[in-house]
Parts: structure tokens; C-alpha cells; sequence
């Protein structure tokens, strides 16, 4: 993990995945990648499929077909740790922090230091050094519980947690969902700052704001496909959002299954996206 791949190089890469519950084909012939170096943000309506896809990343769900390339190489990923061995973090909404353990014992649950007694000094310096490497300045001290923390401060440890242990890659779900103003704006720098050392980061998202300012790259899902995949910087707002609920790409084409108009073609309806996509003037999504 230690040679860090140039910026703009896929780091995660995934190729034709399908993946069906029963009779419901949720992935259709999925193409993703996450580039180091940059920040690639996977948005759609309930129900497209992103949540799936991330667990077909992560080894929580296996593909039914496709490929998946991790560092140009194609491996297999039969669980969560397999991802955790080739350096994918997924740092999910709930945020899977303990209350009443505080932020050094949550960087470091469940892979702890020390072979008879715990090395708390050791750990307390690692989490110092890797909250600092993120300009965190927020956190008055290591040893607060995390039930004391704001909800930006809670997000800020859940992702120095993921950077502590040298990943490649990682995958924030909803990151700023239910924070304030201020607090949104220090996570998003601190998502900046990831992607400024050289890691590929996917930021999933509902908030158009969100995206627009911080991502590099937008992956939009529709009804389980890939309706288009664009830089930041050649599309809108409205162009996105035509992505998520019509399926239709900046160039107006319909992605398969799709209508163009927010229907499904393979007997699917594209769900109700009143109060989903948050467009600038919105509110959180």
C-alpha cells in the first residue's frame, strides 16, 4: 500500500456487474471507477442501485457477473476483509462509532496495539499524527468520549479512522446528512484534503450542492445502470438531476431502460423524487 498511484490513475475499478435479488435485477452491466487523487461522487435515486454497488465494493454482497480491477489487477473479493486487505474503507451513515469509548479507542477498535497490555501511547500518538495529517482542528482533545462530539466531529473520526490504516480507497456514505452549515463545510474540506493526498474517494450523496463543489467526477445511477459518467466541470445542476430521475444523459440519450422521461422500460418506474435530489436551493436531502 505504500507506492501511492499518480492522480488521475483508477485505483478501484469495476466492470460489467450485475446483481440480482430473486426476480429483481438491481445492477445492469455496471461500469465504476474511483481515480486516485480525486473525488468521484456516485449519486441517484432511491433505489438505483447505489447502495448495492457499494456493498458488491465492500464484499458485503457478491456479484452475480463482472469484474473487479484493484490496481490494474483483477482480484476477487469474497467479504469484508478481503476489501479491508486491498485497502477499501467504507465509512457508512450510521457511522459505526461507540459512544462510550473515546476517539483514540474508536480509531483503533477492534485492531488494537499491544501484545499483553494495550499500547495506549502508541495509538493515542498515531491518531494525533493522522488527525493532524487532515488538518483537523476541531477535536479539543483524543481522550473525549465520542457521545461529547457534534455531529461534524463524529464524521471527522470515522474518517481518520479509515485513513489511519493506509487505505487506497474510501467510501463515504452520505457524509454530511443532518450537519449544519459549518459542520458541512468541514467535512467536505476534509474530503478535499483525502483527495490532496493522493486517495481515490467516492462521496454518496443526495445534495447537489455537495457534489457540485466537491466532487471531480459524478457516477449516475438510474433504475440499476449508469446513466452517465461526466467531469464536474462540463455539467450542471440540471443536468445532473435530469441524470438521476429521467436516466438521461447531459446529451439528452436515454441510458437503457430508461425513457428518457422517468420511466423504466424493462417494467420498472423511476420512484417519486420529490424531497430526494437536493438542488442548491434545496434543503438537506
Amino acid at each position: 500500500m505504500t507506492d501511492k498511484p499518480s492522480p488521475g490513475t483508477p485505483v478501484l475499478e469495476l466492470r460489467g456487474v450485475n446483481k440480482s435479488f430473486g426476480p429483481v435485477h438491481v445492477l445492469h452491466d455496471v461500469d465504476f471507477s474511483a481515480n486516485a487523487g480525486e473525488v468521484t461522487a456516485l449519486v441517484g435515486d432511491n433505489g438505483a442501485g447505489k447502495s448495492t454497488l457499494v456493498k458488491c465494493i465492500g464484499g458485503i454482497y457478491s456479484m452475480d457477473s463482472g469484474e473487479y480491477y484493484f490496481r490494474g489487477e483483477k482480484v476477487s473479493v469474497h467479504g469484508p476483509r478481503d476489501a479491508a486487505k486491498l485497502g477499501i474503507e467504507i465509512v457508512y451513515q450510521d457511522l459505526a462509532l461507540c459512544d462510550n469509548l473515546d476517539i483514540v479507542q474508536n480509531m483503533f477498535l477492534g485492531r488494537e496495539r499491544g501484545s499483553f497490555a494495550l499500547d495506549e501511547g502508541s495509538m493515542e500518538k498515531a491518531a494525533a499524527a493522522t488527525l493532524a495529517g487532515l488538518s483537523v482542528r476541531t477535536v479539543k482533545s483524543l481522550r473525549q468520549k465520542v457521545a461529547s462530539l457534534s455531529g461534524g466531529q463524529r464524521q471527522t473520526v470515522a474518517i481518520a479512522k479509515a485513513v489511519l490504516w493506509n487505505n487506497a480507497v474510501v467510501i463515504l456514505d452520505e457524509p454530511t446528512a443532518a450537519l449544519g452549515v459549518a459542520q458541512t463545510a468541514q467535512v467536505l474540506e476534509l474530503v478535499r484534503t483525502l483527495a490532496g493526498q493522493g486517495l481515490a474517494v467516492v462521496i454518496i450523496s443526495h445534495n447537489m450542492r455537495d457534489v457540485m463543489e466537491v466532487s471531480d467526477r459524478i457516477c449516475a445511477l438510474y433504475l440499476g445502470r449508469v446513466a452517465a459518467d461526466v467531469r464536474t466541470a462540463d455539467v450542471s445542476v440540471s443536468d445532473v438531476v435530469q441524470m438521476i430521475t429521467t436516466g438521461s444523459g447531459p446529451d439528452g440519450v436515454p441510458v437503457a431502460g430508461g425513457d428518457g422521461n422517468g420511466n423504466g422500460t424493462d417494467g420498472a418506474a423511476a420512484a417519486s423524487t420529490a424531497g430526494k435530489v437536493t438542488a442548491p436551493s434545496g434543503g438537506s436531502a
